[in-house]
């Protein structure tokens, strides 16, 4: 169904849109100002109804249609992710040994060893993990995960950091580097004898809740056999029970910076007084969502003397340098992986865009998807409201969508996130909340459907697909003809990518019973209003403003992607002013936008 103008070799698109059996009609119950829901339900069906057969129309005339470059070819069935959605509970149920320990004085505390000098720094060399002298429990333990052979940012960290130094790395998403720092923090707590009572001897810090769960069930498996601790303190999860499990004694702890911060503070009995290594992963997420301060008196807070500290960060920006030097030793051992590759994505990654125009956008997604039904799809939107829209819009025409977003519930957010991982195909609309370093199994397809901030974004979203050295994947963002300017960003960033083509004879034209159901489905209608104003709202505060200018936006062509037929009246806050702009009906058409110089704001 898509072409590339930068290729010769095309492929037949796939047909499969098949009616999916699973009906989630009633997951949008219609509201006091929709019809009656018998006559509703009536209507409803048969605009459904009018939608697959255009679909049969197109799939049927697929035979007639020039070949077009493969967007939608099989892919291997994921191997079914290991559920951690209970995992926070069982981090207490490694007990401890009672033996002496002899780094271990009278009171408690923890001296560190001599750096192990048998490690060599220039080991980068080893591409086994058998060959790094690990502790019997770690080996048996990456044996049993079936790991043999390491990545390039494993073999380049694991060595220097075995050997006590400090570590700032740099690597593209999926390059391994969890493992990369998880392996020599336990071997520190192993090689230290670390028990429950001497309290935590690790921490690990990390931007999202979702990331750190996954992080947890990485260091659940790497520690099977060990008899250190260890445990998991996010946001939204119970504090108290967190309290009582940091009480009894965790010795690798991983946790998101607010929750951090607020248990050194007011736990009383978490002992972190034998502190051997900090962790910082992501650390330029961190920064970018507001932790900075946090950070700041987290590592004021934490002991210095005899730690080691690990940061990594796929971007060098002065804020991570700034992170560095206050929570780094000096001369730390610099490891960029990347250097000298040609691109700043995997190599397994096929990378393309299509230009459509607003109007056409949703009808787009829902005829990909539609003929993708059996694959393991992420797309990204760029609200929270988006996201809840699009989510119930699909989910009430059939076709089954998961949802994840910062407004969620942890628990809901979490049940989603692990039941996407687990599945071998589906569809999962979120927004970046999910696109930093979380390792989802065997993802197809990478769907930008609102266009990101700036290339390194861009990067981190289509990092959840071609995982690994093997891994395999492809990536289509949506792009407007006023934002063609993003592609000079994306070059300069060595992201390279092909221009497709969408014929629009092949796009389900469902534009008027979308505007039908939204305009007769009381919570639909209020759904989209929010996703169009939070649309508009994300746009404006784009920090590439060469590129993303609201002023260039037909809104009546935006608001048909919500199902709107003319732009509902919003209040929105633009520009430094800060003050709510009412948009109206008018607001679309040529000469009615106007700029305030002295306010910054678009008016109408």
């Amino acid at each position: 169904m898509v072409k590339t103008k930068s290729s010769s070799t095309k492929a037949k698109l796939s047909s499969a849109s098949k009616k999916n059996g699973t009906s989630k009609k009633e997951a949008i119950k219609s509201g006091k100002k929709a019809k009656s829901t018998e006559a509703l339900a009536d209507e409803i069906d048969g605009d459904l109804n009018e939608i697959e057969d255009i679909l049969e129309k197109n799939d049927s005339e697929d035979e007639d249609v020039e070949p077009v470059v493969d967007i939608a070819e099989s892919s291997d069935e994921a191997e079914e992710a290991e559920d951690a959605d209970e995992a926070a509970e069982e981090e207490s149920d490694n007990n401890a040994e009672n033996d002496e320990n002899e780094f271990e004085d009278e009171q408690g505390n923890i001296s560190a060893p001599a750096p192990n000098t048998s490690v060599s720094e220039g080991s980068a060399d080893k591409v086994n993990f058998d060959e790094l002298n690990l502790s019997g429990p770690t080996q048996k333990a990456i044996e049993e995960m079936g790991f043999t052979k390491m990545t390039s940012v494993q073999a380049k960290t694991i060595p220097p950091l075995l050997a006590g130094r400090d570590v700032l790395g740099a690597a593209k998403t999926g390059s391994g580097k969890t493992l990369a720092f998880l392996i020599p923090a336990i071997e520190l707590l192993y090689s230290l004898k670390f028990k429950p009572r001497n309290g935590t001897g690790v921490i690990v810090v990390t931007p999202t809740r979702e990331l750190a769960l996954q992080i947890f069930g990485v260091a659940r498996e790497l520690m099977k056999h060990h008899s250190q601790t260890f445990g998991i303190v996010i946001g939204g999860a119970n504090r108290r029970a967190e309290a009582e499990k940091l009480i009894k004694g965790v010795n690798m702890l991983i946790a998101t910076p607010g929750r951090l911060l607020d248990h050194l503070q007011n736990t009383k009995g978490f002992v972190f007084k034998n502190l051997k290594a900090l962790i910082i992963d992501e650390a330029d997420r961190i920064l970018e969502i507001g932790f900075e301060e946090e950070m700041k008196q987290i590592i004021k807070i934490l002991p210095r003397e005899d730690r080691q500290s690990m940061l990594f960060s796929a971007t060098q920006t002065t804020k991570v340098e700034d992170l560095a030097r206050i929570s780094l030793r000096k001369g730390p051992l610099y490891i960029n992986v990347d250097e000298k590759h040609e691109t700043s994505t995997a190599n397994g990654l096929e990378q393309g865009y299509v230009v459509c125009d607003s109007d056409k956008r949703f009808l787009l997604l829902f005829s990909f998807l539609k003929r993708n039904i059996k694959k393991k799809v992420i797309v990204f939107l760029s609200s929270c409201n988006s996201v809840k829209f699009y989510g119930e819009l699909l989910n009430y025409i059939d076709l089954p969508v998961l949802s994840l977003h910062g407004k969620q519930k942890q628990t809901s957010r979490t049940s989603t996130f692990f039941e996407f991982c687990n599945a071998k195909r589906g569809i999962l609309v979120c927004t970046d909340v999910a696109a930093r370093g979380l390792d989802i199994p065997a993802v197809d397809w990478i769907i930008q459907f609102d266009p990101p901030d700036d290339p390194r974004d861009y990067i981190h979203r289509v990092g959840r697909t071609a995982r690994g050295s093997q891994g395999k994947g492809k990536s289509l963002m949506f792009l407007t003809p006023s934002e063609l300017g993003f592609l000079r960003y994306l070059k300069a960033a060595k992201v390279p990518l092909n221009e497709y083509e969408f014929p629009t004879n092949k796009i389900a034209n469902v534009q008027g019973q979308l505007e039908k159901l939204v305009s007769q489905n009381y919570m639909l209608n209020s759904a989209a209003r929010d996703g169009y104003r939070a649309y508009l709202q994300a746009y404006a505060s784009h920090s590439t403003k060469t590129v993303y200018q609201i002023d260039k936006l037909d809104l009546v062509k935006v608001a048909k992607s919500f199902g709107f037929p003319v732009p509902p009246k919003v209040n929105i806050t633009i520009g430094a002013s800060g003050k709510g702009v009412k948009r109206g009906r008018d607001a679309g058409h040529k000469g009615g936008n106007k700029r305030s110089k002295k306010e910054h704001q678009w008016t109408t």
